[in-house]
């Protein structure tokens, strides 16, 4: 599968987003958004997996520690689902470790407590995140005239 297919992937993820948006509205649980987020992509034709347990690897062991993706679109494609009044930095980290963690290349973070859905949707991509770089040795000086 090349990139192309996982972009296709991305646009049904956000066409069947803006649908059941259209269709539900905002405001209801998270879960009556993953159902119909789960049935919307099946309609299209596509596998999808719901509540996919994550584990952590830690010094050669598996840890069992109860995180679970909303959505999984064929293997590739990870889709977190919120209805929530914003979507805070940590929501996105969270969605990034995810990715990490699978791994997956392409996820999305996708808020329905929105009256406009493209006001809620973020696009994450793994490897991709803003990196700060940060060196131990001092800065250069102009050297004095003695």
């Amino acid at each position: 599968m090349n990139d192309s297919d996982i972009e296709r992937m991305g646009k049904a993820v956000l066409d069947a987003a803006f649908h059941v948006h259209s269709v539900l509205g905002h405001g209801l649980l998270e879960s009556v958004y993953e159902a119909a987020m789960l049935v919307e992509l099946k309609k299209r034709g596509f596998h999808v997996e719901r509540q996919v347990p994550i584990a952590v690897g830690y010094e050669g062991e598996t840890l069992e520690v109860g995180f679970r993706a909303d959505l999984i679109l064929e293997k590739k494609v990870l889709i977190e689902l919120k209805s929530v009044e914003t979507i805070t930095p940590l929501f996105k980290k969270i969605t990034t470790n995810y990715l990490k963690l699978i791994p997956l290349k392409l996820g999305y973070l996708v808020n329905f407590n929105e009256v406009h859905l493209k006001d809620g949707i973020t696009r994450i991509v793994n490897g991709l995140e803003r990196k700060t770089f940060f060196s131990p040795s001092q800065p250069s000086r102009p050297s004095r005239a003695t």
